[in-house]
């Protein structure tokens, strides 16, 4: 819970009853924060208390840490908050770095998919190259071997190559 959930949820006089003090009809108690007092001088509010007597006052944190000597943190979190540690600037300059990392990432992996479907269109005009001129000469002929083989070499990337786009799409 947030802080200001915290004092929503729990008011002055519920804190001030669960340690064991009962505040009067006008809603007086002895305040617990002073020696001498002989009759009730801390006035407890919807959400504060204030003693008229030593000037203490506050919110339930305050009461909280004054009655068991403790900082705000730990007030907070016996409250039922939850604290979290506030970002550092190396904290933050760390987040910056990996946001930007992460972003250098995905602009490469972008351009990585980008250059795969370059390559295949450059794969497929090729390999239209080498058909036509493939039938430009006759079968079994040293130049239509020659072209076979660079076509063959050609289909064989283009299929890895449009298993690769298609896994990308």
């Amino acid at each position: 819970m947030t802080k200001e959930e915290i004092k929503q949820s729990i008011s002055m006089t519920e804190l001030v009853e669960r340690y064991g003090l009962r505040p009067n009809r006008a809603g007086f108690i002895r305040c617990p924060f002073h020696q001498g007092d002989h009759t009730a001088s801390l006035k407890i509010y919807r959400d504060s208390f204030y003693c008229f007597g030593c000037g203490e006052g506050g919110d339930i944190f305050k009461f909280v840490m004054l009655m068991d000597g403790c900082s705000f943190k730990d007030a907070f979190i016996s409250l039922g908050g939850e604290y979290q540690k506030p970002e550092t600037k190396a904290d933050s300059r760390h987040a910056l770095r990996d946001r930007l990392n992460s972003d250098w990432k995905r602009e490469r992996a972008e351009q990585k998919k980008r250059n795969k479907r370059i390559r295949l269109l450059q794969v497929s005009r090729d390999m239209d190259l080498y058909r036509s001129v493939m039938r430009a000469y006759k079968p079994f002929s040293d130049e239509w071997c020659t072209c076979m083989c660079e076509y063959s070499s050609a289909l064989e990337e283009y299929e890895c190559l449009w298993e690769e786009v298609s896994a990308d799409l």
